[in-house]
């Protein structure tokens, strides 16, 4: 049973991800070359839909911006967008399959040390990409991720761009709305009233006030309509259910719709599953959210998206993030936020298009501070270079790519590290002069066959060694072949090599007369 409290924050935490939701699904949808309605639809559905299905807590669900190029290419490749969206409703079913068969237990393999790095890739660039937006430049599209823009710039020269095109109207309600934020943080916790509305909330309605009112008294620094948040819809419900796109069943034939099925399915599968495991980070709770369920939760929303002419949806970490950062203790959160999205663009359009999008740039900006904390790389750093490392270039790897080319990059290294430490692990040697021990431990595969080598051949001529493989569970062929080798030269170079207790694998060694 939810208390009191709980509503509370969870209803506060909406608003903020409402604010931040709306421009992400504006921008996503003309990134992905689709009707702005499609990222519109995408973002209720994944409130009023996934959330409540959703295991996360905190977890939000909406168009997702790695999607991005899959999408304006299958548009392309499909020919109309109505057959795009047939694409998106059977990626939904075989979501649901996934989900159903156990397939989420693949977001149980990726490295605690990738995940984090992916949790500050994002902060860096939430603030990277947010700042030209938050001093009034304002080409590129809000929730842009990729390093590579549409925009023909880089995540860099973007911003060197925008100095040359700096808005001091913009400049001044971004300033502005930093400092209110910081301020309300501070002081809702000495005083209740502070909590009766999110500061993010605050400060963008102070926002709308400063825009407003240089229209009055500072013509010049008036932020205009490509400056501020430019919805589709005039108003009304009808206006908005007039956007509604059935899908192309006729389409059902053309081969291609299944090749962009599978590719949603699968990369949305992996987008959501990592989304996912970074809500759970960014808890600290230790509790995990269940991966079936989730993916059953997305196929859900994907079947629904596509019926209406949405675009495809996943889990997604900028809003998970805001929503934790809001405050949000159950989903209860990614609900509401839904539900203000489908009300207020029927509703009050005009309103949310006086929104300055340098505010909603400081609400990401502080989002994205608090995920790349200085003290974050700093805890890493004492964990070991086996952590730190695949921390390190994963965070690089995203920053000059995209999420999932990052995360794959990530997750190749810290497969190498976790490869190279359990060789070390696998096989330990002790040496006392020219005495030397050369112990197995638990499975010895092909991967430990280049530093057993090494071993042998940086051996001392004259030396006694003793194998012990007493402790292994397993010793592949390639190792046995490797120390029968190696008995074969001994003589040769001074050797006396003996065995202790061995494993079961390398039984047949003593049928050489070697003892143990």
């Amino acid at each position: 049973m939810l208390s009191v409290k709980t509503w509370r924050k969870d209803i506060q935490a909406s608003f903020v991800v409402f604010l931040v939701a709306l421009p992400l699904c504006l921008g996503i949808a003309l990134a992905s070359n689709a009707p702005l309605s499609a990222g519109l639809f995408a973002g209720i559905i994944g409130g009023l839909v996934i959330g409540p299905l959703s295991g996360s807590p905190i977890s939000v669900s909406g168009p997702a911006a790695g999607l991005t190029v899959i999408v304006a290419g299958a548009i392309q490749s499909l020919g109309t967008f109505e057959a795009f969206t047939l694409a998106v409703f059977f990626s939904g079913l075989i979501q649901i399959i996934f989900g159903m068969i156990g397939a989420g237990k693949i977001g149980d393999y990726f490295p605690n040390s990738v995940i984090k790095g992916m949790l500050a890739a994002i902060g860096l660039i939430l603030i990277l990409k947010q700042f030209p937006h938050a001093i009034g430049y304002d080409v590129d599209y809000e929730g842009s991720e990729s390093f590579q823009q549409l925009d023909g710039e880089n995540t860099f020269t973007e911003i060197l761009m925008a100095f040359q095109w700096l808005h001091w109207g913009a400049v001044i309600i971004s300033v502005v709305s930093i400092l209110v934020m910081l301020f309300w943080e501070k002081a809702s916790r000495r005083y209740s009233l502070f909590n009766i509305f999110p500061g993010a909330l605050m400060a963008v309605l102070l926002g709308i006030m400063i825009n407003e009112s240089f229209k009055v008294f500072f013509s010049e620094l008036v932020l205009t309509d490509k400056h501020l948040v430019t919805l589709p819809f005039k108003g009304g419900f009808k206006e908005l259910f007039n956007g509604l796109t059935m899908p192309d069943w006729g389409a059902i034939s053309n081969p291609k719709i299944y090749i962009v099925t599978i590719t949603l399915a699968i990369v949305g599968s992996l987008e959501s599953l990592l989304s996912i495991d970074a809500a759970d980070k960014i808890t600290e709770s230790g509790q995990l959210t269940s991966k079936n369920r989730e993916l059953l939760a997305q196929g859900v929303g994907n079947t629904l998206s596509g019926l209406v002419g949405g675009l495809p949806i996943t889990a997604v970490i900028v809003r998970t993030s805001a929503n934790y950062a809001a405050g949000a203790r159950s989903n209860l959160s990614a609900f509401f936020h839904g539900l203000w999205l489908f009300l207020c663009v029927a509703l009050i359009p005009n309103l949310l298009n006086l929104i300055p999008l340098s505010a909603l740039a400081s609400v990401l900006i502080l989002v994205g501070y608090k995920l790349t904390k200085p003290e974050l790389y700093k805890k890493m750093y004492e964990k070991g270079m086996n952590q730190f490392i695949p921390f390190i270039v994963t965070i690089i790897a995203i920053l000059f790519t995209d999420l999932l080319i990052g995360i794959m990059v990530g997750i190749a290294v810290g497969f190498i590290f976790v490869l190279r430490s359990n060789s070390r692990q696998s096989i330990v040697v002790v040496s006392d002069g020219i005495r030397v021990l050369i112990r197995f431990h638990k499975d010895v595969s092909f991967l430990q066959k280049s530093r057993l080598l090494k071993i042998f051949t940086e051996l001392p001529e004259g030396s006694t060694v003793l194998i012990d493989g007493s402790r292994s569970v397993f010793i592949d062929e390639d190792i046995v072949e490797l120390i029968e080798d190696f008995i074969k030269s001994a003589e040769s170079k001074n050797l006396i090599v003996d065995l202790k207790k061995s494993s079961l694998a390398l039984n047949r060694l003593f049928k050489g007369g070697i003892n143990g």
